[in-house]
């Protein structure tokens, strides 16, 4: 993409008008980040995100502000990025904020919940709602400045070597799973696993878990899930829908010029719609091509899907009563979501399932 183009497709009239663009980069200074991401290289749909961010900024500034892009474990592991940008090891980081909920709870609302809002529920409580103002409190306590930076869209289920009935069926069920979808299936006789993407492979092969989730079909297909399990279960009602992340330390963030930061916050908008764009454009044919290859596809059981949301509410609850950071966040967040749901279930909700029962 041509930095004119970005600039003016990004929406940045009156801070970098499309004719005065070269002037502003040549006097900003030059600039060099360092960017390390959760995921590994090969996923280049959420990677892809971290990349594509990189790349607005560098065409905007005409190369004056490049980021360095850096999968996990080559400048800190992926469960190290928090600490890495909170002590300005790194510049900034590109994650999924709720694979720190054991630092706190409220990291999760930053990202996803069990039974919680859809993405685009998501991008209007972060952008129209208070949820930036909200989430950008609560990481000052970690030197951390927060943008929304991509979404998958609801997630499937996972992959199970044997089928699911009921919920007596996770009794004692090994599973790895990211984020807080693990608390609320422990109260299920769930023993969850935190395994980062590029272990889940070999952690299902070798019997080391008895089922997995990951995304979705897209990335799921990249990881070869579905050789090692064929059972494919829907929704992921733990990731209604998943938002990335990006973290900058408020240092870096504060010495930056006002043209600059709009760069920022410009660009790690562009890159969370080009995520999620990704993501529905690949989707369905590698469901398609998932189910060719012998992956048995199926709905979870009610008795599951009813079990879990009262256990999450138990969840709620319980973190309302010890964690004020948690209490004061997910009070508007619940509020959103309440009122997004009606409203997604008059509209989108109603079309949707008519067009699902075509014949298209």
């Amino acid at each position: 993409m041509e930095r004119r183009k970005f600039v003016q497709g990004a929406g940045m009239a009156g801070i970098l008008a499309v004719g005065a663009a070269p002037a502003v980069a040549q006097a900003q200074q030059q600039i060099r980040w360092r960017l390390a991401s959760s995921f590994p290289k090969s996923l280049e749909t959420v990677y892809g995100a971290s990349e594509a961010f990189a790349k607005y900024v560098s065409d905007a500034t005409g190369g004056k502000f490049v980021i360095s892009v850096h999968p996990a474990g080559e400048l800190v592991p992926a469960f190290g990025v928090v600490d890495a940008v909170q002590q300005g090891t790194i510049d900034c980081a590109h994650t999924a904020p709720y694979y720190f909920f054991g630092k706190d709870e409220t990291f999760a609302l930053d990202c996803t919940i069990p039974f919680g809002m859809t993405s685009r529920a998501m991008s209007a409580w972060m952008y129209e709602g208070n949820g930036m103002k909200l989430m950008r409190e609560f990481y000052a306590q970690f030197n951390i400045v927060n943008f929304p930076c991509g979404n998958t869209g609801t997630q499937m289920g996972g992959w199970y070597r044997k089928e699911i009935k009921s919920v007596k069926d996770f009794e004692g069920l090994k599973m790895r799973i990211g984020g807080f979808g693990g608390r609320v299936l422990a109260k299920l006789g769930v023993v969850p696993q935190n395994i980062p993407a590029g272990e889940i492979y070999q952690a299902l092969e070798k019997g080391t878990i008895d089922a997995a989730e990951w995304i979705g079909p897209y990335d799921d297909l990249r990881l070869g899930l579905h050789k090692v399990a064929k059972n494919y279960y829907f929704p992921a009602w733990w990731e209604g829908s998943t938002q990335f992340s990006l973290y900058i330390n408020d240092k870096q963030w504060k010495g930056l010029s006002a043209e600059y930061k709009s760069i920022i916050e410009q660009a790690s908008r562009a890159a969370h719609v080009t995520c999620q764009a990704r993501y529905d454009g690949r989707n369905p044919a590698a469901l398609k091509q998932l189910i060719a290859e012998g992956t048995k596809l199926s709905r979870f059981p009610k008795d599951f899907m009813d079990s879990a949301f009262k256990a999450s509410r138990e969840v709620y609850a319980e973190l309302n009563e010890k964690n004020a950071n948690w209490k004061k966040i997910y009070a508007d967040y619940s509020r959103y979501l309440s009122d997004q749901v009606r409203w997604e279930a008059v509209a989108e909700g109603n079309y949707s399932q008519y067009l699902a029962a075509q014949k298209l």
